[in-house]
């Protein structure tokens, strides 16, 4: 199935066994305004969209939280502990999105989904979190159609930074990895 919107994008994951049980994981955390973002969601989606059967390698799980009572790359690091204690061998990457700010140079954010925001490409402001129901919510601050487009767009924070942009699109390997995206230079 080809994800068309936010339904067809949450039943994906919801069908994926794996994704389930990262994202279970970081919700026994109980982290404050938690999330996984980035590439954990685009990779699915894109994925999807070109059909592949097998799942593009991952860099990184970014689990995201927003907890301005600590500020300590410490923490984050004995988070990333926690949740191999819990999934070992993957590739946690927890970030205080609290603390985000100051090495990015913004004012500080108000939460996490608006620290994503400040990224730099709008396919890659996307996260999924399992409430403590059991339910899978979808953020996307600059909406679902670049996603779902394979539209490689700066965010306004891309356009005042476009050598980091540049970088990224460069570094990443988005266009080989899957062809059919394409992208919007600023």
């Amino acid at each position: 199935m080809k994800p068309r919107c936010e339904a067809d994008i949450l039943a994906a994951v919801a069908a994926d066994a794996w994704m389930i049980s990262v994202l279970d994981a970081v919700r026994q955390l109980n982290l404050p305004d938690s999330w996984i973002g980035a590439g954990f969601l685009r990779r699915k989606v894109w994925d999807q969209l070109h059909g592949y059967g097998e799942a593009s390698p991952l860099d990184d799980i970014d689990v995201l939280y927003f907890q301005p009572g600590d500020l300590s790359q410490g923490s984050e690091l004995c988070i990333d502990g926690r949740l191999r204690r819990i999934m070992p061998d993957q590739p946690w990457s927890a970030k205080n999105q609290a603390r985000m700010h100051l090495r990015n140079g913004d004012q500080p954010y108000e939460g996490t989904i608006d620290a994503m925001r400040y990224w730099l490409e709008t396919p890659t402001c996307v996260a999924v979190r399992m409430n403590a129901g059991g339910d899978l919510e979808l953020a996307a601050p600059y909406g679902l159609d670049d996603l779902l487009n394979m539209i490689i767009r700066p965010t306004p924070s891309g356009r005042q930074r476009q050598q980091e942009f540049r970088g990224r699109v460069e570094g990443k390997s988005w266009l080989r990895n899957w062809p059919r995206s394409r992208v919007i230079w600023p």
